[in-house]
Order: C-alpha cells, then sequence, then structure tokens
C-alpha cells in the first residue's frame, strides 16, 4: 500500500483559552505540528500536547509563526530576515525544551499563517526560516508548503525536505492559497474534502479556482485543528485515504 502522512495544527490554545479538540484530532493524525509560544501556545498548552502526542505515536513539529495572539499569526508583520531567523529559533527553541521535560522529541517545523505564505514567495523570508531550523539543535527538518520557495532554500541549507497540501483550503491557479476570507478559500463540506484529497493523489493534479489544476506534490495532508467540524473531517479523510488504499504513516518516524 502507498503511505501518506495526516497532519494537524494543533496546541494552539493559550491561558484559560483552548482553541479545537486537540486530544480527539492526536488520536487521528499521524504527524502535529505544535503551536510554540508566538501565535498561540504557552508552557502548558505545550506540555499537555506534546505529551498526548507521544502517548498516541504522533511524530512532533513546531508551528512558528508571527508573535501576533490578536491576529492568530494571519497578519504579515513586517520584520527583517535576521530578526524572523532569531524569532523562528526562540519559538522552535522553547518547544523543543518542553518537548525534553515532557520526553518528546520535535522532528520537524513547519512555519505558520502568514509566514509561512510569505515564505512561500520571498526568498530572503523563506532563507531566514532555513537557517535558524539548519542552526538549531536535533537534526530537524522543514515541512513546507508543496512548490514553494521555502523548499528551495530549505534544500539549500542541507536540511530534509517535505512538502504538504492542504484538505481544507481552496488553491489559487498559482499554487497559492486561496487568502483567508475570500471564496472558496476554507473548505467545510466533508465529502468535497475526501473527493478531492482522494482525487490528488491519484492524479498529482489538485484542482484550483475558476476551474483547471495545478501539478503538486505531497508527502504530507494538513487539516487545521482551529477549524470547525475539523474531527470529523480527520475522521471522514482517514476512512476515505484507508477506501482508497492508501496507509496512514509519518513521513518522519517518531
Amino acid at each position: 500500500m502507498r503511505s501518506i502522512d495526516l497532519n494537524a495544527d494543533l496546541g494552539e490554545g493559550f491561558g484559560p483559552w483552548q482553541i479545537g479538540d486537540d486530544a480527539a484530532m492526536l488520536g487521528l493524525v499521524t504527524s502535529a505540528s505544535l503551536a510554540c509560544g508566538g501565535h498561540a501556545g504557552d508552557p502548558e498548552t505545550m506540555y499537555q500536547a506534546l505529551s498526548e502526542a507521544r502517548a498516541r505515536g504522533v511524530s512532533i513539529g513546531a508551528h512558528p509563526g508571527y508573535a501576533d495572539r490578536e491576529g492568530f499569526g494571519r497578519r504579515i508583520i513586517p520584520m527583517p530576515p535576521a530578526a524572523i531567523s532569531r524569532m523562528i529559533a526562540a519559538q522552535v527553541g522553547s518547544l523543543q525544551g518542553v518537548a525534553a521535560h515532557a520526553g518528546a522529541q520535535v522532528r520537524f517545523v513547519k512555519p505558520h499563517g502568514a509566514l509561512a505564505n510569505l515564505a512561500a514567495v520571498d526568498t530572503e523570508v523563506a532563507d531566514a526560516i532555513a537557517r535558524a531550523v539548519a542552526d538549531l539543535p536535533g537534526g530537524l527538518a522543514i515541512l513546507a508548503i508543496s512548490g514553494t520557495r521555502l523548499e528551495a532554500a530549505a534544500r539549500a541549507r542541507g536540511l530534509q525536505v517535505f512538502s504538504e497540501v492542504f484538505a481544507d483550503r481552496g488553491y489559487r491557479a498559482d499554487g497559492q492559497l486561496i487568502p483567508r476570507g475570500q471564496p472558496g478559500a476554507v473548505l467545510s463540506d466533508a465529502t468535497e474534502i475526501v473527493e478531492r484529497l482522494t482525487g490528488f493523489l491519484a492524479s498529482g493534479q489538485m484542482p484550483v479556482a475558476g476551474g483547471g489544476s495545478i501539478a503538486l506534490s505531497a508527502h504530507s495532508i494538513c487539516l487545521h485543528g482551529d477549524t470547525p467540524d475539523a474531527v470529523h473531517h480527520a475522521r471522514a479523510l482517514r476512512a476515505g485515504l484507508s477506501q482508497a488504499g492508501f496507509r496512514l504513516a509519518p513521513f518522519l518516524p517518531v
């Protein structure tokens, strides 16, 4: 059977505010990207998510983003590349420290939100992220949006690179995600999500807004843990992938 990873962005609560159902999602995904104090996350939330992921055998990644809790990391905060490198190092290092306390290991880094979308098209931002990851301990890999500048920058730094596509987000014809707030940006119908992803895995072609498709590659499929019905979507996608002949497995071992 062919294998594919199913990942989710989790650990995105802080203080009394908990977003999504991490425990349920960690029982369904094979990899998890955990917020590490920028757009969301705090020491307790990190510890709980890390401990649950370790207990479930889920491969763990860091999910750093702009320090913008009010905008949930979905607004670009102008920063020079060197400051972006330091921000990535600080956030990922924080998650690595809590992971050591929880008996878990961080295996990869996946930028969040506006930072990830900017790194997809901006070579300097992409290299700033790749430089920070290369400088950190642990032999961390990069999980990048498929077909982007971040993939190239990470490879140039000698990093292990894995590509992801999104189950619950719409695509433009250039391969970028449709910006949130625009029609078709966020998908909510489980049947549509499953049919689109199984069709993509069979053909390598991702449907895009306005008709047509774009060729992408993927080691992992992402669902957003803060999306309404995320647990329902994850269950439906697991079942649909299994029926299509795919075995769910992390792209990196735990």
